[in-house]
């Protein structure tokens, strides 16, 4: 409800965007009320939650199709792109996190916990903008955006070639945030009592690192991870709109620009389910990584 409000917030409407300004004010204002805008907003919400009970999400105000329909297609897209973010990110973080955690206080610690505050630190756009001009308009490696090339045969390689700026931008953010979290996780449990009894058993150090220390060090993880799947979709809609991917980021653009409230509200609706169905796989993903939680 807070959203729909603050969506009608915003100046303008939806048939002032898309019919030329020279038109007659009555064909204006019959427009609008086909699309029920004249309706108090209040009204115009419940009419919305009506149909979303029914099922329904309405239709475009811009291109009368589905919402369930757009969403549908530009979802797939955008769950590409962050899975792969998040799974390219996580491979950097935890083993250089472990890593600065078992050489605590030395020079490798220090050099990549300084670069984790680079990563975290630097700018989203400025970096997409940065390689775009590097690798994609200078040294011509990868493409400046898009998903596939236009008019070539696609597949899986040149799918990847798009895929690899804008993963590595988001996945360098996401890894600077996590090396710091990975690191103090793997501190904290190091210091317990059984490691240290581990250890004077004479058990390997990789042993004791990765099977004893990091399994109890997981929690934490787990719930930070867990807590940047709907931070990364939101992180998305800045880099989707620079490297022109066609997600739900570059669609959500799309529909502020043009007051399409149906799609706003059906990419809020996306937004929130994503959020619960996380915060519920993080809860299932303790009990796998801790045999001590139970769920009854």
């Amino acid at each position: 409800m807070l959203n729909y409000f603050i969506i009608k917030l915003a100046p303008g409407n939806p048939v002032d965007m898309f019919i030329d300004p020279n038109t007659p004010k009555e064909v204006l204002e019959l427009r609008k009320e086909i699309l029920g805008l004249n309706d108090p907003v209040i009204l115009q919400y419940f009419k919305w939650l009506l149909n979303l009970l029914q099922g329904q999400l309405g239709y475009s105000f811009s291109s009368y199709a589905p919402v369930t329909k757009i969403i549908g297609e530009r979802i797939g897209p955008t769950l590409l792109l962050a899975s792969a973010a998040l799974i390219f990110g996580m491979l950097i973080a935890i083993p250089v996190g472990i890593l600065s955690a078992v050489k605590q206080n030395t020079k490798f610690d220090y050099i990549m916990t300084g670069l984790s505050f680079i990563g975290t630190s630097i700018p989203q756009f400025f970096l997409g903008l940065g390689l775009i001009y590097v690798f994609a308009v200078q040294l011509k490696w990868f493409p400046t955006g898009g998903m596939i090339t236009l008019g070539g045969a696609g597949g899986f390689w040149d799918r990847l070639t798009h895929m690899i700026l804008p993963v590595f931008v988001l996945g360098i953010v996401i890894a600077g945030k996590k090396v710091r979290y990975v690191r103090a996780s793997m501190l904290d449990v190091m210091n317990m009592d059984y490691l240290r009894t581990a250890n004077s058993k004479g058990l390997h150090p990789f042993i004791v690192t990765n099977k004893h220390a990091l399994r109890n060090a997981l929690l934490p993880i787990i719930t930070v991870v867990g807590m940047e799947i709907p931070l990364l979709l939101g992180g998305s809609i800045l880099i989707e709109q620079i490297f022109q991917w066609p997600g739900i980021g570059q669609l959500t653009i799309q529909s502020i620009l043009s007051r399409d409230y149906p799609i706003l509200m059906g990419l809020n609706l996306v937004a929130a389910l994503i959020v619960l169905t996380t915060n519920l796989l993080t809860d299932l993903l303790y009990a796998a990584a801790d045999p001590r939680i139970k769920y009854t």
